[in-house]
């Protein structure tokens, strides 16, 4: 089984594609990308990042029982997905995880949530206001300095139901 995370945004202002684009951009500006990968690719069959973090961007249709709706009060229209590969130190793809999602709220406006499977909220943007887990096994100090806006340590949960 892999393991796999999410980012679901309420990207309010973006089309998926415009989403994709800005995903492309971010990982081009960190190295990750080549000029292979496109938008199109993204949100097609996903691609591989130089660690072999894959993604891709997907259109979210969330209804009204959807965990991200009922526990956190909005509904995703954009998911980004990140899967870890089983050959690579996952620490490492994480770490790179956290660069994306961070520089890719930057870009793109609206509440957000990644994480682990609805099971671990990582970050949760919420009416403009930025929020970490506290727990520091998830957030050491060099994770903490790759998210640009400012923030405050605060542990959510997604209800058990």
């Amino acid at each position: 089984m892999s393991i796999s995370y999410s980012l679901d945004m309420a990207a309010t202002e973006k089309t998926v594609l415009q989403v994709a684009w800005q995903m492309c951009d971010v990982a081009r500006s960190l190295d990750l990308f080549d000029a292979s990968v496109t938008p199109e690719l993204l949100l097609d069959e996903g691609a591989v990042t130089t660690t072999g973090l894959w993604l891709r961007v997907g259109e979210e249709r969330s209804d009204p029982r959807h965990p991200v709706v009922t526990d956190l009060g909005f509904s995703p229209n954009v998911s980004v997905m990140f899967e870890l590969a089983r050959s690579s130190e996952h620490s490492d793809q994480q770490d790179e995880m956290i660069r994306l999602a961070s520089r890719l709220l930057d870009r793109v406006t609206g509440d957000a949530v990644l994480h682990f499977q609805f099971e671990v909220i990582w970050m949760l943007r919420r009416s403009g206001e930025m929020s970490l887990n506290e727990r520091d096994d998830l957030w050491p100090p060099h994770r903490l300095a790759a998210v640009s806006r400012p923030y405050r340590r605060t542990t959510h949960a997604f209800s058990d139901e």
